[in-house]
């Protein structure tokens, strides 16, 4: 089991960050994206950086410059109820659920698609991690219930690890065979990338010649990172201690953060400012628009409905905002 182990410090340290914009688009049952060549720039703590190349590996084009929401997704409990030997600080409306329980999942579902939600990048540890089993009831109840959402994976080994090119290669080619149905034949599969201490562009030269399946691969940014002679099609950042950042192609929302072994907050939740952060989401012209988190509970990171932040509509406040746009 990973458990506690997962939930560490590597997640939030300090990067310089830049943003690259890409169009994107949405095709069949796990998200799938399009992304031109472009030259942008933008500042953020001070760095400016701008890229005017064609990203590596480009699938498909399409006509769709609509930003996608998306957010990040875990299905790793009861494991992970605990952080450090402490408990978490806030209790779902579900309760301390399961994942593997399909009545959670089809709340889940809800709450997403009230929430706006279009794609669920969910965390993946490899085919060998008790996590993946839970992912193929996730597609079973999205396709049961009627609902529009895609799915797109979260690599969390590059973060907690090292895995070399044939080691991705082969994930890759895992995920395709075994969830790739759901995608068009002539579309990749998407993955998010969480490189926590990568952070020079042999990150990005290894993902590109790891990546012979042709799939979507968005890295996590570094100071320098648009300045890479080898480019994936797309950049993002993680950090929820952060209530909203533009950065390298995604604008991301945090709505807090509070990890379950630690005395204090150190975002505080202040739902007025939430609001706020999902006015400036909408608004902007990023082809993502990330959320960190839907459910990541031991860092405190969650929107999903909690009896904290209850609300009339069985939502919670978090959602709500996401269901009216901030409004």
């Amino acid at each position: 089991m990973i458990g506690d182990n997962l939930l560490g410090d590597l997640r939030f340290r300090g990067r310089e960050v830049a943003r690259r914009r890409a169009s994107v688009c949405l095709m069949a049952f796990v998200l799938v994206a399009c992304m031109p060549s472009s030259s942008t720039s933008t500042t953020n703590g001070g760095s400016v950086e701008s890229r005017a190349t064609a990203s590596a590996s480009e699938p498909p084009t399409s006509s769709s410059t609509t930003s996608i929401r998306a957010a990040f997704y875990y299905p790793w409990f009861p494991e992970t109820w605990t952080v450090g030997g402490k408990h978490v600080a806030y209790e779902p409306s579900l309760g301390y659920y399961s994942s593997s329980l399909q009545e959670v999942v089809d709340a889940h579902v809800r709450a997403l698609d009230y929430a706006k939600v279009q794609v669920v990048i969910v965390s993946w540890w490899g085919s060998s991690s008790p996590y993946d089993s839970r992912i193929p009831l996730l597609l079973d109840r999205i396709a049961a219930l009627g609902s529009p959402l895609k799915v797109g994976f979260y690599y969390e080994k590059e973060g907690f690890g090292n895995p070399g090119q044939s080691e991705i290669s082969a994930d890759l080619l895992y995920l395709k065979s075994r969830y790739g149905g759901h995608v068009s034949a002539r579309q990749p599969l998407t993955v998010f990338v969480y490189s926590a201490d990568d952070v020079s562009c042999a990150i990005a030269d290894k993902w590109k010649a790891a990546n012979t399946v042709g799939a979507y691969v968005d890295l996590k940014v570094f100071s320098g990172f648009a300045a890479c002679p080898s480019q994936p099609n797309g950049w993002h950042q993680y950090a929820p201690v952060t209530r909203a950042q533009s950065v390298g192609g995604a604008f991301t929302i945090s709505p807090g953060f509070w990890r379950a072994d630690e005395a204090a907050p150190r975002l505080a939740r202040d739902p007025a400012a939430w609001k706020q952060n999902v006015r400036d989401m909408v608004a902007s012209s990023q082809p993502w628009h990330l959320i960190t988190t839907f459910n990541e509970w031991g860092e405190g990171t969650a929107v999903e409905s909690a009896t904290d932040w209850a609300s009339t509509s069985g939502f919670g406040v978090y959602l709500d905002a996401l269901h009216t746009d901030g409004l």
